[in-house]
Parts: structure tokens; C-alpha cells; sequence
């Protein structure tokens, strides 16, 4: 981005201080009790202590974007390619020197892992376009939810913070209003219902003067009841000029059709899907009858090899509780991670095993998505993932043995085997993947010692 950012001239990078609208965030800090969501973007408390059924726990996107934008500090390094598909196939984007070459404002759909610069991407282009002299909104942002919506406004804060006279408002649940008051703030950030009250119900916002339209995390977007027709409906309300920005980590069918809809005629960046690979990584089984013998198993594994760090994954919120535990107690520095933790909680405790504070990370397998630990040399599945209707995930294999033989090196991943169902499951994982995973008998402490070398 500091290439790009450097050729952009004129009003774009004018340097004064940015001030947001008093009273503004009074009432939006995040809540203590865990929150979700609704369509319209209204916090919704959930009792953390209330008895939770011992089933698998279900992926909630939004929550696990907000802790990406957490825990980290850097962009990621990426070397996948890049596809480009520009609308004018008589202005290919390699042969452009600058922005003002590109002709922009053009609409956009764009697609890559989080971590690899969007926001900062279009917080660039709404800044581009705001006239600061004009008080009122020019720039419109749509966020799934109410803490993505204040992670983004705190990159406009950086990235405006020498911008004269610009405001930041926030159209979210929580932030009340004067009934028939024109908001003067140019860019306006929020959830769809809100937002949609905002430019129709309520009209704080004229949305014919609205130059940027930006739908972040479209793909967290779809997956909320409501977001999707809120966010057409308020797309439909914009001038024809209006610049249409979509961004996404994936690029689903159902992701790709809903672009379609908000954003036309527009140029499409995305990465192209490459597989992770499994050639690094060296795949055992080891059988065992019970979650007793598991967890001996285990055990025999520490006594017999030096394992920098390790991530275990299991089923079931009880059973990860319950292993945390048990290895605690044979004198293991251990760090857990279940759903019921607030994301900032769960970001702090992957901040910590990443410093190495502690050397084995216990979670079921959607808190796990995406981090990225040079340290961690041996991946154990302690219970096999399934799918809701009990078949082999192997998506979720692939990421989770993937947690380890990164970075160039080798790593190793374990499979605990406890029945025929889950035998079954290890087969079926074999020929998905075409790779062979070897049988380990960990009471034969040589054998150990073999697959660490």
C-alpha cells in the first residue's frame, strides 16, 4: 500500500487531525457479557454461565474475523496469485504508473484472506473521494456487526488523522439520535439495519449524495439473516455515480451472486485458490480404547520427544476443558480456547501462547482458524473432525494439521482413534487426501523416538 499511497496527490493526503463528532462513541464500548448480533446489528446479551450442550461448536464468522483483525500486527505474507478481470479489457492494470491512470473512481469486487490489506484499501479510497468542506455524509460503510463496525472506524481514525476536519459517525445500534436531525459527518460506518433506518426511516442520511458505498466482510454478511436484502435495499437507494466497493475473505457462489446484485459493472480482484499441502507434514494414528488411554498416549508422546509447541484439537467445549486440565496437572503450561470466551479474551490467550507464555494450546476447532505459530511443531487430533452428520470434514483437517509444517519446516500431526466409527473416518481421511498415515504405537518409546528425527 505505501507505493500506492505515495501517488496519491492533491486533496487526498492533506495533513490535519480528524475529530470525531462528540458523544459519538459514549456508548459504544464493548459490552463485558458475551454478544451477538442481530440483523439490524443490535447487541444481544447471552448468559456465558448458562448450561451449554456438549455438541461441536457451530463457526461463527463474524466473531472469527474480529479476532483476525485482532491478533494481528502485520499484513500476512501471501504468495498466492493474483487474478485480475477488469470490465474495460482496453485498460489492462499492469500497464498503469498511477492512480490517476486508472481512471477511478471504478466499482469493485474484491477477494482475499483476511489479513492481506482490504480495510486499509478502501479506507484509502473513501478518503480520496471526502470533501471536507461539505458537512454532510459522502462515504458509507456497511459492517456485519457492531465491534467489526468499530475496528474498522479505528482505521479511518489512523489513516484520516491528518485529514482537516473530517468525522466519523457510527450508524449502530446504541448510537441514538434526534428524531429529523441531517448528520454532518462525512463518513458514516454501520450494520445494515441501522444504516437502512438511518437513509430511509429516520433520514439522518441523504443517500443521493453518497459518493463511496463500501460493503466490507461480505461473506461474514450473507451469513446474518436480514444483512443481505437490507444491504440491496440501501445499494438501490445510491446515486448512479456512487463508486460500489465489495470486499470479502472468500469468494463462494453464494458470495460471488450476492456481489453480482450490489455492485455493476465492476472490476474484480481475487486470489486464486491455491491447497494447502500436506508434504511437509509426517501423519500418524495412534489406537486407543478409551479417553483415558488417549490421553496416555499422549503423555507418552511428551516423555519421548521435545515438542516446541503443540495445538490439540478436540470435539466437544467438555472434552478440551477436561484435557486442559488433566495436562495441567502433569505440570504442562496449557492454554485453552472455547466458544464462550469473548473474542477479545480468545485473542489475548493466542497472544500469549504465540510468546511462547504458554506450550500447548487446547481448542475445538473453530477457535483455531488462521493462527499462524512458527513454534508449533506437532499438531494432535484428539478427537477426528466430523462433520454435522458424522462424516470425515476434511476442510477442517486440512486446516488443522496445516497449523503445523509452516514456514518451510516439518511438522508432525497425530490422530488419537478410539473406535471403528473414528477408524472409519481415518480411512476415508486417507483416501480424500491420497496420503498414507502410518499406525504409531506409543507405549514403544524407540518407535517415538523415531518419528521425531
Amino acid at each position: 500500500m505505501a507505493g500506492a499511497a505515495g501517488q496519491v496527490r492533491g486533496r487526498a493526503l492533506r495533513r490535519f487531525p480528524i475529530t470525531l463528532p462528540v458523544g459519538d462513541l459514549s456508548n459504544l464500548h464493548l459490552k463485558e457479557e458475551k454478544i451477538k448480533p442481530d440483523a439490524n446489528g443490535a447487541v444481544v446479551k447471552t448468559n456465558t454461565n448458562a448450561e451449554k450442550t456438549d455438541e461441536e461448536e457451530k463457526e461463527d464468522r463474524a466473531a472469527q474475523s474480529l479476532l483476525n483483525k485482532l491478533i494481528r500486527s502485520n499484513l500476512v505474507d501471501n504468495t498466492n496469485q493474483v487474478e485480475v478481470l477488469q470490465r474495460d479489457p482496453n485498460s489492462p492494470l499492469y500497464s498503469v504508473k498511477s492512480f490517476e491512470e486508472l481512471r477511478l473512481p471504478q466499482n469493485l469486487i474484491a477477494q482475499s484472506q483476511s489479513g492481506t490489506g482490504k480495510t486499509a484499501a478502501f479506507v484509502l479510497a473513501m478518503l480520496s473521494q471526502v470533501e471536507p468542506a461539505n458537512k454532510y455524509p459522502q462515504c458509507l460503510c456497511l459492517s456485519p456487526t457492531y465491534e467489526l463496525a468499530l475496528q474498522t472506524g479505528k482505521v479511518i481514525e489512523q489513516m484520516g488523522k491528518f485529514y482537516p476536519e473530517l468525522k466519523l459517525a457510527y450508524a449502530v445500534r446504541g448510537n441514538k439520535l434526534e428524531r429529523g436531525q441531517k448528520i454532518s459527518e462525512q463518513i458514516v460506518i454501520g450494520t445494515p439495519g441501522t444504516v437502512l433506518d438511518w437513509c430511509s426511516k429516520l433520514k439522518f442520511i441523504d443517500p443521493k449524495k453518497i459518493k463511496v458505498f463500501v460493503l466490507d466482510e461480505a461473506d461474514v454478511m450473507i451469513a446474518t439473516q436480514g444483512h443481505q436484502d437490507q444491504s440491496i435495499r440501501i445499494q438501490r437507494m445510491l446515486p448512479r455515480n456512487c463508486q460500489m466497493l465489495l470486499f470479502s475473505a472468500t469468494f463462494e457462489d453464494s458470495v460471488w451472486k450476492f456481489a453480482q446484485k450490489v455492485v455493476p459493472d465492476p472490476n474484480i480482484i481475487k486470489l486464486k485458490r491455491e491447497e494447502e499441502t500436506l508434504d511437509t507434514i509426517k501423519q500418524y494414528y495412534v489406537l486407543c480404547s478409551s479417553r483415558d488411554e488417549k490421553f496416555q498416549a499422549l503423555c507418552n508422546l511428551y516423555g519421548a520427544i521435545t515438542i516446541a509447541q503443540a495445538m490439540i484439537f478436540c470435539h466437544t467445549r467438555k472434552t478440551a476443558s477436561w484435557l486442559a486440565a488433566e495436562l495441567s496437572k502433569e505440570g504442562h503450561q496449557v492454554a485453552l480456547l472455547s466458544g464462550e470466551m469473548m473474542v477479545e479474551q480468545r485473542a489475548a490467550v493466542i497472544e500469549r501462547f504465540r510468546e511462547g507464555k504458554e506450550k500447548v494450546l487446547v481448542t475445538t476447532n473453530v477457535c483455531a482458524r488462521g493462527i499462524d505459530v512458527e513454534q508449533v511443531s506437532v499438531v494432535i487430533n484428539f478427537d477426528l473432525p466430523v462433520d454435522k452428520d458424522g462424516n470425515p470434514d476434511n476442510e477442517t483437517y486440512l486446516h488443522r494439521i496445516g497449523r503445523t509444517g509452516r514456514f518451510g519446516k516439518r511438522g508432525l500431526a497425530v490422530n488419537m482413534v478410539d473406535s471403528k466409527h473414528s477408524m472409519n473416518i481415518l480411512n476415508r481421511i486417507q483416501e480424500h487426501f491420497n496420503k498414507k498415515i502410518e499406525r504409531l504405537d506409543t507405549d514403544d518409546l524407540d518407535e517415538i523416538e523415531k518419528i521425531a528425527n
